[in-house]
C-alpha cells in the first residue's frame, strides 16, 4: 500500500486570468444550434463510500461551479486570441455569453432555489450553497468584464479594419438613417408595445433573456415623469444592416424613434437592460399520466421563473435601476453594469457573414473510406459494406450524411428491412432522420421511436416531432419513468434469405446532421450479432417491461455503467502491481462523480498513469502529491465541439476501448439511459489510442489542470512556435488519404 497521502487543503485561489470556457448556444444563429455545456440543476451531494474512499484526503474535489467557469473562460481566451481567425472570434464571444445564459437558468437558478428550499448542501469541494454563489457572482463578473471589453477594445475595431463595421445610431450618416428610419416605420414600429408603468399600470413581466429599454418620458402639461419598458423584438436581426457592411444594434434603431411611440411626450431617458430567469423545467413524472401535456404546462411556466441576473447598461440612471431592482425583486449582487451592447449573442449573426478569409479554413467531410472506397454520385450501399466489416466513423472528419444518414435513409427505401428502432434526444428542425423514419412507418415497417422530450431547451421541438412521427403511425414512447434516454443508438433488422440479421450504429453524439458538421464525435456501425442483441435487449427495457441489466458489448447507466468502468479502472492497479501494461485514458466533456474519480486517485497511488481529457467541467486534482501525481488532465477547445467519450484501459496488454453517451456526471449515470459499447476491432482500438494520445501530448496545444483548480494554455512551444492542434491534425490526416491514388 502507497504511503498515505496527507490531507489536501481546501483552497480555493481564483483561477487564473489565463483560463475559462464552455460550448453552447442554446439559440440558433447561423450554422450553430446546440453546444451542451453539461449543465444540470441538480445538487451534488456526494455520500463517500468509506470502504472505498477511506484512505483519501479531503478537500480532493475541486469545486463544479467554479470549473464550469473556467471553462468558459476557456472560451473567451479563444475569443480573445489575435491568432483566432476573426469572424471565429465574434462567434467564441456570442458562445460565451450564450453559455452564460444557461449556466445562470439553470445552475445559478438551481443553486437558489435549494438554498431558499432550505436543502440546499454542502458541495463535494466543501463549499457551503452560498459560498458557490458568491464565487459565481465574482467570477462571472469579471469574466464578463472582459468579455465586454473584448468585444469593445479588440474585435470590433478589428472587424472594423476588415470593413466591417459595428457601430451605433449616432456614427450613422444621415443618409443611414433615413433608411433605418424608413425600415423602422414599416418592419420595426408594427410589432412594438410600449408598456407604461403607474397607478393604473403595474411594473410589466419581463421575459427571460429578452433585451428592453427602460424609457423615461414628461408630460409636459403636466410635468410628471413615467417609465414605460419597450421589448426590443426577438424575432428581428439583432444587428441591422445600415448600408453594406455597416451594422447598428436593434435597440439604437427603436431608441432614436421613442418619439413615435410616444406622440406627445418627452423622452427624457432611455437605457437598454436584459433578465435573465430560472429556466429549469420540473415535472413529477411519477405523478403525471400524460408526460407530454404536463411537459407542455412546464413549458409555460418556465416562462414566469423568477429573475436570477439583470444586465443593465453602465450608464443607466440611479432612479431607473432602483425601480428595476426593486420591481424585479433582485439584490444587487445580481446586477450587472455593462457598456453597451448587451446581449452578444447576436455576434452569431455576424460570424455568419460571407468572409471565408475571416474564418477557418473550410473543411468539407467525406465518405468514410470502408463505406466507399471510391467516392462517386451514388450512396454508398451501407448494408453491403458492414456485412463485411465494423465501420468507425469519426464526425465531422467522416461525412455523417453519407454514413449514419445513408444507413437510416437506405433501411427506411429497402423492401428487406422489417424494422428500426431509434432513439432521439435532438435533432434539427429540417431533420432527414426524422423524414426516413416516417418514410419507413408509412411504408408498412415496424417503426419504434424513443423521442426524448425532456432534452432541456429543446422539450418544444421534440414535443413536435413526437406528435409528427406518431400521426405518420411510429410508435413513439419517452423511456422510463425518471431518466432521461440520452443514448444514441439505432436498430435496423432485415430480412436476408431465411435468416433476420442486425444492424446497428451506437454513437457518441445526437442524430442531428447540422450539428454533426460541427461536433466531434465517434460512431460505430456493425453488423455484429452480439451488438444487435444488445440494442435489441436495451430497445425491449426502453419501450417494455424487460428488467435486463447485463449485456454482451454494451455498459448501460444508471445499473451497469459506473460499476463497470469503476472495476476496470480497479483492475489496472491489479496489472500494474504485476508488471502488466496499465494505464486509465478517459476523454469526456465532465468528470465530476466521485465514485469514477475516486477510483482513478487509488490507481495514481497505486503507479497507474491516468490521462484525463476533459472539455468542460474537472473536479479533479491533478498533482498533488502522495496523491494524484500520475494523474494529468488536458482540455482542448476549438472550431469543432469535442463531444465524444472514450474510455481505454492497458488491460495487461490487450488494450480494452469503449466509447459511447455517458459523461461522468451523477445526471449520466443515475438518471439517464446512457450505454457505451466495446471496441473489438483491433485496428479501431489502434486508431482511438493514437487519438486519445494526440490529445494528451505535451506538443499538442492545449490547456492544462493544476492542483489548484486553475488552467494554464498551451499553445506554443519553447521556441515560441505555435504547438498543433489535434483538429487540425484530424482535418489533415483527412485530406491526405482523399490525395492518395
Amino acid at each position: 500500500m502507497s504511503q498515505q497521502p496527507a490531507e489536501v487543503p481546501v483552497q480555493h485561489p481564483q483561477p487564473s486570468v489565463a483560463s475559462i470556457a464552455a460550448h453552447r448556444p442554446h439559440t440558433v444563429a447561423a450554422t450553430v444550434s446546440d453546444l451542451e455545456p453539461d449543465l444540470d440543476a441538480d445538487a451534488d451531494a456526494y455520500e463517500d463510500d468509506h470502504t472505498l474512499g477511506a484512505e483519501l484526503p479531503q478537500g480532493r474535489f475541486l469545486d463544479r461551479e467554479r470549473s464550469w467557469l473556467a471553462f468558459n473562460e476557456r472560451v473567451l481566451e479563444l475569443a480573445e486570441d489575435p491568432t483566432t481567425p476573426l469572424l471565429e472570434r465574434a462567434n467564441f464571444l456570442a458562445i460565451f455569453a450564450s453559455n452564460l445564459d444557461e449556466f445562470f437558468m439553470v445552475r445559478v437558478a438551481g443553486l437558489k432555489r435549494r438554498i431558499a428550499t432550505g436543502v440546499a448542501t454542502r458541495s463535494a469541494s466543501g463549499l457551503q450553497p452560498r459560498e458557490v454563489l458568491d464565487l459565481i457572482w465574482t467570477r462571472s463578473r469579471e469574466l464578463m468584464a472582459r468579455h465586454a471589453a473584448c468585444y469593445q477594445q479588440d474585435v470590433a475595431p478589428a472587424l472594423a479594419d476588415e470593413g466591417i463595421h459595428l457601430i451605433r445610431w449616432p456614427e450613422l450618416t444621415e443618409k443611414e438613417q433615413a433608411r433605418l428610419f424608413t425600415l423602422f416605420r414599416q418592419q420595426i414600429f408594427p410589432v412594438l408595445t410600449p408598456l407604461a408603468v403607474d397607478p393604473a399600470h403595474p411594473f410589466p413581466y419581463i421575459s427571460g433573456l429578452s433585451l428592453n429599454l427602460a424609457v423615461v418620458v414628461r408630460n409636459p402639461v403636466s410635468g410628471h415623469r413615467h417609465f414605460a419598458r419597450v421589448k426590443v423584438p426577438p424575432l428581428l436581426s439583432r444587428f441591422l444592416e445600415a448600408s453594406p457592411q455597416r451594422y447598428v444594434p436593434l435597440e439604437d434603431v427603436i431608441a432614436a424613434h421613442l418619439e413615435e411611440l410616444f406622440p406627445g411626450m418627452e423622452v427624457l431617458a432611455h437605457h437598454a437592460f436584459r433578465v435573465t430567469r430560472n429556466e429549469d423545467l420540473e415535472v413529477e413524472e411519477d405523478d403525471t399520466e400524460n408526460l407530454l401535456q404536463a411537459l407542455e404546462k412546464e413549458l409555460m411556466r418556465r416562462r414566469f421563473g423568477p429573475p436570477v441576473r439583470l444586465e443593465v447598461e453602465e450608464s443607466i440612471d440611479p432612479y431607473v435601476l432602483d425601480l428595476l431592482v426593486r420591481e424585479l425583486k433582485i439584490s444587487d449582487a445580481e446586477v450587472y453594469p455593462l457598456p453597451g451592447p448587451l446581449d452578444l449573442t447576436g455576434l452569431f449573426g455576424i460570424s455568419a457573414l460571407d468572409r471565408p478569409e475571416l474564418k477557418f479554413p473550410k473543411f468539407v467531410a467525406g465518405t468514410h473510406r470502408d463505406l466507399a472506397e471510391v467516392e462517386s454520385a451514388s450512396a454508398p450501399d451501407v448494408f453491403m459494406a458492414l456485412r463485411e466489416r465494423d465501420v468507425l466513423l469519426h464526425h465531422p472528419y467522416d461525412s455523417f450524411s453519407t454514413s449514419v444518414q445513408a444507413f437510416l435513409e437506405q433501411a427506411a427505401a429497402d423492401p428487406d428491412v422489417l424494422a428500426i428502432k431509434q432513439t432521439l434526444y435532438r435533432t434539427s428542425g429540417d431533420s432527414p432522420i426524422v423524414d426516413a423514419l416516417i418514410d419507413a412507418a408509412e411504408s408498412g415497417k415496424q417503426v419504434l421511436v424513443l423521442v426524448e422530450i425532456k432534452a432541456r431547451f429543446d422539450e418544444q421541438a421534440n414535443i413536435k416531432w413526437a406528435r409528427k412521427l406518431e400521426e405518420a403511425g411510429c410508435h413513439v414512447v419517452y423511456g422510463l419513468v425518471g431518466l432521461k434516454t440520452h443514448c444514441k443508438l439505432s436498430l435496423v433488422v432485415r430480412q436476408e434469405g431465411d435468416t433476420l440479421r442486425r444492424y446497428s450504429h451506437v454513437g457518441t453524439g445526437n442524430y442531428h446532421p447540422k450539428t454533426a458538421r460541427l461536433y466531434e464525435d465517434l460512431g460505430l456501425l456493425t453488423a455484429d450479432p452480439q451488438v444487435g442483441a444488445d440494442l435489441s435487449d436495451l430497445f425491449n427495457r426502453l419501450s417494455g417491461y424487460s428488467r435486463r441489466e447485463t449485456y454482451r458489448r454494451l455498459l448501460v447507466a444508471p445499473k451497469s455503467l459506473r460499476d463497470g468502468l469503476v472495476s476496470r479502472i480497479d483492475k489496472e492497479i491489479t496489472h500494474h502491481r504485476a508488471g502488466r501494461l496499465a494505464y486509465v485514458r478517459i476523454k469526456v466533456n465532465s468528470m465530476v462523480d466521485e465514485a469514477v474519480i475516486d477510483a482513478c486517485y487509488r490507481a495514481a497511488m497505486a503507479g497507474v498513469p491516468v490521462d484525463i481529457w476533459v472539455r468542460g467541467i474537472c473536479a479533479i486534482r491533478p498533482g498533488v502529491a502522495g496523491l494524484s501525481e500520475n494523474i494529468r488532465v488536458r482540455s482542448v477547445l476549438g472550431r469543432f465541439l469535442e463531444h465524444s467519450r472514450v474510455f481505454a484501459f492497458g488491460n495487461g496488454g490487450e488494450p480494452e476501448v469503449w466509447f459511447g453517451s455517458a459523461d461522468m456526471m451523477h445526471r449520466n449515470l443515475d438518471r439517464r439511459i446512457e450505454a457505451l459499447v466495446r471496441v473489438t476491432d483491433p485496428a479501431h482500438r489502434a486508431t482511438l489510442t493514437r487519438f486519445l494520445e494526440a490529445g494528451m501530448s505535451d506538443t499538442t496545444s492545449s490547456w492544462h489542470l493544476g492542483p489548484d483548480g486553475s488552467w494554464t494554455r498551451h499553445a506554443t512551444d519553447a521556441d515560441g512556435q505555435p504547438l498543433r492542434h489535434v483538429q487540425e491534425m484530424l482535418i489533415d490526416a483527412r485530406r491526405r488519404r482523399r490525395a492518395q491514388p
